[in-house]
């Protein structure tokens, strides 16, 4: 249930959306008895989208979120093993394409999964995700198809273990947990985008699996000018605030459910 109603409220409340729709309901009660309340409607959709596209309103969510952990050194100590969280790999595209499989969104997750896995050759190496969509809809597997794409890049088959069947991190950290078996003293390095990283890290203690984080993918560059200089296109600036505002709410909403051991989980 959580799963269902998170997506449905997100696509209610995502800023872009909201904001287009303020517009185009101010539009059409232009042509009505409330054309005083569609000029109010069109202003206040279209100062929003000035402040969420070129404003960099998107760094300043992004920022707080991928400087939480920091990255880790190359000589860090032998990890047991890598964890990589899914939400990279377009599995209907992948089936669509032939199988070659399709990375969309957040590639570092898979490509510094392979660099770690390749610089200490006795780790496991641990794919979770299976599908999020609400609709089942057909297409290859994500966990199926990471691993095909993993063992393409040259990890050896028998080093993966894939889980397939959660839908959100909350499930990512379960059952990734039940399908290891973590024992004391081992450690297990988690990879995921720098932004998603402190609600991943707060739902792994919470589940009560002790992880390592290891940010990737990250949005910003944590230098000065970019608090200030506008975002073009427009059209990602957009896009990193629907991103960051749906990870600050989820944290949020995490907390409040008992997931997560913080409102921002850090060091």
């Amino acid at each position: 249930m959580f799963f269902y109603a998170s997506k449905i409220l997100w696509w209610l409340v995502t800023p872009s959306n909201v904001l287009v729709a303020l517009v185009v309901i101010g539009l059409i009660a232009q042509a009505t008895r409330f054309a005083r309340w569609g000029r109010r409607f069109v202003a206040l959709g279209a100062l929003g989208l000035v402040v969420a596209g070129p404003l960099p309103t998107g760094i300043w969510l992004a920022r707080s979120l991928e400087n939480r952990f920091p990255i880790l050194s190359q000589d860090m100590p032998a990890p047991t093993g890598i964890v990589v969280l899914g939400g990279s790999i377009d599995q209907t595209t992948t089936a669509a394409r032939g199988g070659q499989v399709a990375v969309v969104a957040a590639a570092g997750r898979i490509t510094e999964a392979v660099v770690l896995a390749r610089r200490y050759p006795q780790a496991r190496l641990v794919f979770t995700g299976g599908s999020n969509m609400v609709f089942a809809r057909d297409g290859l597997d994500e966990a199926e198809a990471a691993k095909k794409l993993f063992v393409e890049m040259g990890i050896a088959a028998e080093r993966i273990s894939i889980e397939r069947e959660s839908r959100n991190t909350w499930e990512n950290a379960v059952f990734t947990r039940r399908l290891i078996d973590p024992k004391p003293g081992e450690r297990w390095v988690l990879i995921t985008s720098a932004y998603h990283m402190p609600r991943s890290v707060g739902i792994f203690r919470a589940a009560g699996f002790t992880v390592t984080p290891y940010p990737v993918d990250f949005e910003t560059r944590n230098n000065d000018r970019e608090r200030y200089l506008p975002i073009l296109p427009v059209s990602r600036g957009l896009d990193l605030v629907d991103r960051m505002s749906r990870e600050w709410l989820g944290l949020l909403a995490y907390r409040l459910a008992g997931r997560t051991d913080a409102v921002l989980p850090g060091p």
